[in-house]
């Protein structure tokens, strides 16, 4: 009896086929394709500038015996279920895996796409029951941002490579990124502090009386807000000292008592961009390390009693939608919880801020709101923990009622000794409060790190006083203050307002930030980005060159349009062409008009051992080296070994950042010979969510495991990683014939 033929689901990443396998019944067969299948070149532009931009897209090396063995499972599947993430970016891999798999000679493979924002047995069961076509739109759209990318990166690095130094890099979003960066620490460096002053008085309210079990105040704070009428501004020291001897020989009487009830709402869910600035914010998270927690939290983790499954939906969307079905789940568990009373009446609805949201998305929220992040916390890392928590209370949080205050304003006339009423100077002095009356929302806030403050410590609590009472001031006191130059961008700030001027997408922003700063372009320090010297000069020779490439507006409205493309208003060519053909013509000019930038060697605490000079941290064709700082009298040159903060997986030592004889860069143990591990990736410090291996960054931006291979993030192409066009896009596994080399260059 013959054997019925299987159908075909191909996911991204073995996590997620892992996950999802479990899910379906012995008719299916589930396969990674470890991201992209397809790409342009690594070593030529991939673009033909003669016919309508149209690109050559290569399988690359390393994927070709994948996309064989897909192909052949493809061609004896009974039907071929594309499931790769329900983005932009996950369309397009579905559209390239479908050309990828085709042969020549054989019959067309047809295939469906399926989509699923959680990865859940209903979720991906449900999904399978309605797959679709292929949405082309999407996927020109995608094209067209991968193909201006191209333009970018191979027309605009090598102008940078002859006029600044080698391995220098440009790109449509991070360069618009540096000069957020770089613009901002000049105005901080412009900026001149202005002395201006404030003046509190405590005032004494009589007739207050303790009350057992009730919170009472019989002070409360005033402020100047007026004098005769006039707004009160205190720009020294004698001015203030003019008001604060006034009000010390003032009578006080309160003239106004106005309340009222203030609403206070809650937060929308999260999306991408807030997600990240509320890790960075609350958690300390970089952008790379929150997507990198989230997308394990996504793709699936085992819980006791349900086995492998996604805690939260879709990590990478601009949309705040929440499923009806997610709102009815989270107002039974706030009224089983918290009280009827903290249900609304309606399911709240939340608008993205951004025009070229995809609205048929979701926000990013747990697929259940019933796995309270506590059941969980034994089963979870600390980060993952963490992060599943801020997601949590941030989705159910979204579905609760308003928190409600009642507000309190107190105006008091302060009148000094010998001024006769009507007469000058009379002072205005006001105080604010507020009590909170329902929290509401706030009530699962509780244990969030910034809002764990109870309900009553929200409350900035006023005495009870009535018009016409008299007050007594028991102090008034001035304080100098100088205006603050602007805060330099964090990780979080710096992706709000790429967001807020429309630039980038959902799955740019965490590779961005790790561009700019991989291109020491940006420092962190203390968790605020800083430009370095190359960075201030590379931005300012595009600025002057090549003014649309660093213009905001110029990038928001390129990503406007072919947002418009993705929603079927258009094609992709017209967009590439209207910014090709500025940006050519600057590039000519720029080859002739661009000087050429020394930047000085770097400092280092190393001393040469040839003529005990001190080293000085040089730059070449292959990165950095020391080099002797007699040059030329001492041609003294030495190795720079970084340490990288990864323990070697083969005897725990620390792995070094190191260069072979040929000058390419890679990873060996501090303890050889002893130990001989070396790898041409670069490590990163965060083990497989799946095994606890070493996880490397391969070709692409991929995150994947030495071992299983499981990928446990995905740079997008949209990210502008741009590198040499002459040099390979990702270090080639090293072979047998050139690892002894290798080895004996770091000894």
């Amino acid at each position: 009896m013959a054997v019925a033929a299987k159908k075909l689901v191909i996911v991204e990443s073995p996590a997620k086929a892992k996950t999802i396998e479990k899910f379906l019944g012995r008719g299916y067969a589930v396969k990674a394709s470890l991201g992209h299948v397809r790409d342009l070149p690594k070593r030529r532009l991939g673009v033909d500038l003669e016919d309508g931009f149209a690109p050559s897209y290569v399988v690359p090396t390393e994927k070709k015996e994948l996309v064989k063995e897909l192909a052949t499972l493809a061609r004896g599947a009974s039907e071929l279920l594309l499931a790769t993430d329900p983005d932009r970016e996950g369309e397009a891999i579905a559209w390239h895996l479908l050309q990828a798999v085709q042969q020549k000679g054989k019959p067309p493979i047809t295939a469906r796409r399926v989509v699923f924002h959680e990865i859940t047995r209903t979720a991906v069961q449900e999904a399978l029951r309605h797959p679709r076509e292929i949405d082309l739109n999407l996927v020109k759209a995608q094209q067209g941002r991968r193909v201006i990318d191209r333009l970018v990166g191979y027309k605009l690095s090598p102008l940078l490579w002859n006029k600044v130094r080698k391995g220098l890099s440009a790109g449509r979003v991070q360069s618009v990124a540096v000069r957020l960066i770089v613009d901002r620490e000049r105005e901080i460096e412009r900026f001149v502090p202005v002395e201006y002053w404030s003046v509190e008085a405590v005032a004494k309210c009589p007739g207050v009386v303790p009350v057992r079990g009730k919170v009472t105040r019989d002070t409360m704070v005033l402020v100047p807000a007026q004098r005769d009428g006039e707004k009160l501004e205190l720009g020294d020291a004698a001015t203030t000292d003019v008001v604060v001897a006034d009000l010390r020989r003032s009578t006080c009487v309160v003239t106004d008592v106005r309340r009222r009830q203030q609403v206070r709402n809650p937060s929308a869910p999260f999306i991408t961009s807030t997600m990240q600035q509320e890790a960075g914010r609350r958690l300390g998270f970089t952008a790379k390390r929150t997507m990198t927690v989230a997308q394990q939290l996504y793709e699936g983790l085992e819980v006791p009693g349900e086995g492998t499954i996604g805690l939260i939906t879709y990590m990478r969307t601009d949309s705040p939608q929440v499923a009806k079905e997610a709102q009815a789940e989270a107002r039974e568990l706030i009224a089983e919880k918290f009280g009827a009373e903290y249900v609304p009446a309606e399911a709240p609805l939340y608008k993205s801020r951004s025009k070229g949201a995809q609205e048929a998305h979701e926000a990013i929220r747990p697929t259940s709101c019933l796995r309270v992040p506590e059941t969980l916390r034994p089963h979870l890392t600390p980060d993952q923990y963490r992060l599943y928590s801020l997601v949590w209370k941030r989705f159910v949080a979204s579905q609760m009622a308003s928190a409600m205050y009642d507000t309190v304003a107190v105006d008091v006339q302060a009148r000094p000794e010998g001024v006769a009423e009507g007469g000058s100077p009379t002072y205005l002095l006001r105080a604010n409060g507020s009590i909170l009356r329902f929290a509401g929302y706030l009530k699962v806030l509780d244990a969030v790190a910034g809002e764990g403050d109870e309900p009553d410590k929200r409350s900035k609590m006023l005495p009870e006083v009535a018009v016409g009472e008299v007050l007594s001031l028991q102090s008034v006191e001035g304080t100098q203050h100088f205006t603050q130059p602007p805060p330099r961008y964090s990780e979080a700030t710096l992706i709000k307002g790429l967001e807020e001027d429309g630039i980038g997408r959902p799955s740019t922003y965490a590779p961005i930030l790790s561009t700019i700063q991989d291109r020491e372009y940006v420092k962190r320090v203390e968790r605020v980005l800083r430009p370095t010297e190359l960075g201030m000069i590379v931005n300012d020779l595009l600025v002057e060159h090549f003014p649309d490439v660093v213009d905001s507006g110029f990038t928001a409205h390129i990503e406007g349009q072919l947002d418009q493309v993705a929603d079927g208003e258009g094609d992709w060519v017209p967009v590439v062409q209207q910014f090709y053909e500025p940006f050519a013509l600057n590039l000519e000019k720029a080859r002739d008009l661009m000087e050429r930038v020394e930047i000085a060697d770097e400092p280092s605490d190393e001393t040469c051992d040839l003529c005990e000079r001190p080293m000085v941290v040089k730059t070449g064709r292959y990165g950095k080296f020391l080099a002797c700082s007699g040059f030329p009298e001492c041609r003294n040159t030495r190795t720079l070994v970084t340490r990288i903060g990864v323990a070697c997986p083969d005897c725990g030592g620390d792995l070094l950042e190191r260069k072979s004889r040929r000058g390419r860069t890679f990873f060996g143990c501090i303890n050889y010979p002893t130990c001989n591990f070396a790898s041409w990736q670069r490590p990163v410090p965060e083990p497989c969510p799946v095994d606890g291996k070493l996880q490397v960054i391969q070709a692409g931006g991929k995150v994947v495991c030495t071992v299983c291979k499981n990928v446990t993030e995905r740079a997008r192409q949209e990210e502008d990683l741009l590198v040499d066009p002459g040099e390979d896009e990702g270090a080639p596994d090293p072979d047998a014939e050139d690892a002894p080399e290798l080895m004996a260059a770091s000894a």
